[in-house]
């Protein structure tokens, strides 16, 4: 690995630990660039955290499109990670308009704007963890990864629901709403209710709908993953992780709301060699 793939690999080990794990197990030779682009989903995520106000940034999201799709102010030089992508990207001929609809994708997280419907919760899970996931497959396998596509929907959206699941308390004293407000509905919830934690019972039926289309997912992606190549294996084993985290999720009940729900590092990683294995 050279320098900046390196720097990628220990931006993981704290920011991301499932994701830096996974790149152990991957062929050595493959390891910098899934560092690379897990790194860059790290940059994008945390986006959020480094802003007070929307435009700040979409500017930065705006300068990592620009990066990717070759625009002359789109400049890596400086910038460990945006290099390391870069390289990641030319070396295996990654589709930019996939990472350019990611980061269309990752706008919604800027904003306090209520998630409309299962539908559009799928389609930005799909744009973000389920691309992840193919273009990780299109490093390890670029022959066998088209195949199995539908295989990394299904993993990226049972894995980005449980993860936004577990990450509701930082989401709840934000102000963001990405339970689907239909499903809301459905349970006798508001964004309102969810918000205030003034319905206990309310956003308790949210959360169990919430973990109940992830297991959806999830079982269809475990019966999918019965046919995926030997190769293409250290793609999956973030979205491996999901079963423990719902797993954690329910045991919490209701402080899921208030407590991120989290596991311990052995556990983390015991689940990780279990899934490796399989």
């Amino acid at each position: 690995m050279n320098a900046n793939e390196t720097h990628c690999l220990q931006l993981l080990r704290n920011a991301d630990p499932d994701r830096y794990l996974s790149v152990l197990y991957a062929p050595e030779e493959k390891r910098g660039a899934l560092a690379a682009l897990y790194a860059f989903n790290t940059e994008i995520a945390r986006i959020r955290d480094l802003i007070h106000d929307p435009l700040p940034g979409e500017i930065r999201l705006q300068w990592w499109r620009d990066l990717i799709i070759g625009m002359e102010h789109g400049e890596a030089t400086g910038n460990p990670v945006a290099a390391g992508l870069m390289d990641a990207i030319r070396t295996y001929d990654l589709p930019r308009a996939a990472f350019d609809n990611y980061c269309e994708a990752r706008i919604f997280d800027l904003y306090n704007d209520p998630m409309p419907s299962r539908n559009d919760l799928e389609g930005y899970c799909g744009e973000t963890a389920s691309a992840l996931i193919q273009l990780a497959s299109l490093v390890l396998d670029a022959a066998k990864a088209p195949e199995h596509a539908e295989t990394a929907g299904h993993a990226g959206v049972a894995q980005a629901v449980a993860g936004l699941l577990r990450l509701l308390p930082l989401h709840r004293r934000r102000g963001q709403i990405y339970i689907p407000a239909d499903i809301l509905a459905a349970v006798g919830c508001s964004g309102t209710i969810l918000l205030d934690n003034s319905d206990q019972p309310a956003v308790k039926r949210a959360m169990d709908a919430m973990i109940a289309l992830a297991g959806d997912h999830l079982a269809k992606c475990e019966t999918a993953m019965k046919t995926l190549p030997a190769t293409l294996r250290p793609a999956y084993l973030p979205a491996a992780m999901t079963p423990v985290y719902l797993k954690k999720l329910k045991a919490s009940g209701l402080k899921a709301a208030t407590d991120i729900a989290d596991i311990s590092p052995l556990r983390r990683q015991w689940a990780m060699f279990r899934a490796s294995t399989r």
